[in-house]
């Protein structure tokens, strides 16, 4: 096998394993002799993700947490040149454009590097998908024939990039679909409140609930609204979400609501995912313990540990839940601790508020047409 399609192959399987795309930026700077390689996306707002080698990870810190980020010449210079392929940043950006450039001060020559070339391309979401490598300072320019070697992989990369961007619309719609076997509303949502993907149940809900500018999930009522945009930016900056459960209040007849924000556990390197959360919604005013298979599917409890949820959402303390399911109090404690972490609550009265009202619900009592999942803006997450 050559070395070009045991690389490929790699790329394949980063696709679809994404801790291992750093592994993948190595092989990727030794097949070309380069001093690193990264790969970086860019979304609408600007957001860059990003995997590299990790002798330039604290230097990507560093980039995308700087505003500096959007002076960056080289997507939009690349974008321009056809035909599309690797190209040193020397050919494209002018000798004055390139002496001035803030990137090569900033970030690339205080991290040892002198020259980089790179490739630019768009997945159908828009995003854009930038491919960059290093040389370091005392070593010469990328040759032609490095670049060649690069352009052999081009196709290859693309496909990853767009299979791994797929296979994450895909866990999207996969997320609704288990929640609408439950009857359960349900969206997922990405870093600033776009919906990705959601169940048939969630929109006979609309206008209470619904899809805004730019496919951003909407609640009536401004305060509700307020309330869903502050929780999104609690998500934003914490380094492990937790459960987030919002009130809506009842109006014009309709029954309160509560929007449940429960976090995706995404793979750091997981570049290509944009999901972060999915929203489910529940009916508050509900008599009786929760479903079992509403909280299976909502937290992924076991259903031994469903049990026990359902004794301490009616109040139960864990002696007598134990008693009742005829276990050990050692075995109820330790069931109960594992739900409060799946469910990111950190005491008991907590965890009782959050699953008040997770019984099966109704909305109104009509069967739901089960129309195929919608996806707002008809593209990959």
């Amino acid at each position: 096998m050559t070395a070009e399609g045991t690389l490929a192959d790699r790329l394949y399987e980063a696709a679809l394993v994404p801790e291992l795309w750093t592994e993948t930026c190595e092989r990727l700077a030794r097949e070309v002799k380069s001093s690193t390689a990264s790969i970086f996306t860019i979304d609408h707002q600007g957001t860059h993700r990003y995997v590299t080698t990790p002798n330039l990870a604290e230097t990507f810190v560093r980039f995308a947490g700087s505003d500096l980020r959007f002076s960056n010449l080289r997507p939009e210079r690349a974008m321009q040149r056809f035909p599309f392929s690797f190209a040193r940043s020397t050919d494209i950006l002018t000798a004055d454009e390139y002496a001035r450039d803030p990137i090569q001060r900033a970030f690339i020559e205080p991290a040892g590097m002198e020259w980089e070339a790179g490739w630019v391309f768009q997945e159908p979401t828009g995003h854009t998908v930038v491919i960059t490598l290093m040389l370091a300072k005392g070593l010469d320019n990328f040759s032609d024939e490095q670049l060649a070697r690069l352009n052999v992989l081009k196709p290859d990369i693309a496909r990853a990039a767009y299979m791994s961007s797929r296979l994450a619309f895909n866990e999207a719609r996969s997320m609704t679909e288990t929640l609408s076997l439950l009857g359960l509303p349900a969206a997922v949502i990405g870093d600033n409140g776009r919906v990705i993907a959601m169940n048939p149940e969630i929109e006979v809900l609309s206008p209470r609930i619904r899809t805004g500018a730019e496919d951003r999930l909407v609640l009536e009522g401004a305060g509700a609204d307020a309330l869903l945009y502050d929780a999104i930016q609690r998500y934003k900056a914490q380094v492990v979400p937790t459960v987030q459960s919002l009130p809506m209040m009842s109006r014009h007849g309709a029954p309160a609501l509560i929007l449940h924000l429960l976090p995706i556990r995404r793979a750091a390197r997981d570049i290509f995912s944009r999901s972060m959360a999915v929203v489910a919604v529940t009916e508050v005013g509900k008599v009786g313990p929760p479903d079992m298979r509403v909280l299976c599917g909502l937290f992924d409890l076991t259903p031994a540990e469903a049990r026990v949820a359902r004794g301490i959402a009616m109040a139960g303390r864990p002696e007598a839940i134990a008693a009742s399911l005829g276990i050990s109090l050692e075995t109820a404690r330790s069931h109960l601790k594992r739900i409060m972490s799946k469910t990111g609550t950190t005491r008991q009265a907590e965890l009782v508020l959050l699953l008040s009202g997770l019984s099966a619900p109704t909305f109104g009592g009509g069967a739901v047409s089960r129309s195929p999942l919608k996806n707002p803006s008809d593209g990959l997450s």
